[in-house]
């Protein structure tokens, strides 16, 4: 069932109706693309309100509801409310900002507006579980980015830069396929590497390095998100530790996803195995999240997640090691969560790699 139907179909009542303006979940409803537009859906009909610049080519691709030229949007939508006597409008309370709230309600002071989760509930719940053409885009856009992975190993070399290395990245993603950059990518080396989201710098990459390359593809409007951390010529016999420790907890959280354990259990699982190890005070964010129209979304492997997996699901498994003023070490795949455990979704290996 589309996501349109599916809230048309737990609308309260005739009066009940629900708008989306957010871009990601106005994509994911539509699939049409677009910086702007509001999706209004009543219990009888959908609407979708789009500008000049997109109407003929949303009119000629939208199928699911009725594509309006939007004119003075405040007129067309009270028009709609009258037109189906709707006084009470969900919203989406995970994105839209206060001062589009306020915006609404100064506009439509006889309509009363939900603010709960049950909207965002709602899409969140159907996104979360990944459909086979959704799964196809993913599986695709991951590719694209093992591609552009195995090029930039040819390139890695001491003397370039961070930032040299992240347009490079950039550039191979694009040049192979991909959409765009599934978020800016990160090249931390040396010391850097000891900072979890650490921004490229114009620090060269050195022999006796570790360097965390993170990065992903976009592909029809789905994600993937990689990382792997490369040895720059000779590293310690330290760095071959907590390379094999962060290998070990990635190895064990992937054995243990499967369906109806809970993401809080399997980023124990990865602490476990650092902490047998002396590491865990060292890894300091969760374990995973979600992958789809955004590259961080529902679930969340972490300590404190309430969510249990679900057939369907796609999760990174990315734990790590930050040794401050050191080096830091980081391995992460994408995993597609099945009947019975998990599909891995990246290909490339992951045994360390000095170049």
């Amino acid at each position: 069932m589309s996501i349109i139907n599916k809230i048309m179909a737990e609308l309260h009542d005739s009066r009940h109706a629900a708008i989306i303006t957010s871009n990601v979940n106005r994509f994911y409803a539509t699939g049409f693309e677009s910086s702007t537009g509001t999706l209004f859906i009543t219990k009888e009909r959908a609407y979708f309100l789009i500008d000049a610049r997109y109407y003929e080519k949303a009119a000629s691709q939208i199928r699911d509801c009725k594509v309006i030229l939007q004119e003075d949007l405040n007129e067309q939508v009270l028009l709609i409310l009258n037109a189906h006597d709707v006084h009470n409008i969900s919203i989406e309370n995970k994105t839209m900002t206060v001062s589009e709230l306020l915006h609404y309600v100064e506009k439509f002071p006889n309509s009363m507006f939900d603010s709960s989760s049950w909207l965002s509930d709602i899409i969140e719940k159907q996104r979360i579980i990944k459909s086979e053409a959704e799964l196809a885009n993913i599986r695709t856009a991951q590719k694209i980015t093992e591609r552009a992975y195995r090029k930039i190993l040819d390139k890695l070399e001491p003397g370039l830069t961070e930032k040299q290395i992240a347009t490079l990245l950039t550039y191979y993603i694009l040049e192979l396929g991909g959409d765009d950059i599934a978020f800016p990518v990160i090249a931390a080396s040396g010391r850097n590497s000891a900072v979890p989201h650490a921004q490229p710098t114009n620090r060269m990459i050195d022999d006796g390095d570790f360097l965390i390359l993170d990065f992903g593809a976009v592909y029809k409007g789905y994600r993937s998100d990689m990382t792997r951390t490369v040895g720059i010529g000779k590293v310690s016999d330290e760095m071959r530790r907590v390379y094999s420790a962060v290998l070990g907890a990635h190895t064990d959280a992937m054995k243990a996803l499967r369906p109806d354990i809970s993401g809080k259990l399997v980023d124990n699982v990865a602490r476990s195995t650092l902490e047998a190890w002396g590491y865990d005070k060292y890894f300091t964010h969760s374990l995973g999240h979600g992958v789809g129209l955004q590259v961080h979304e529902a679930p969340r492997l972490a300590k404190k997640s309430d969510y249990t997996l679900r057939e369907g699901m796609v999760v990174t498994v990315e734990p790590g090691v930050y040794i401050p003023g050191n080096f830091g070490v980081r391995i992460e795949d994408m995993a597609y969560i099945t009947a019975t455990a998990c599909i891995g979704l990246t290909k490339t290996p992951k045994a360390l790699l000095c170049k």
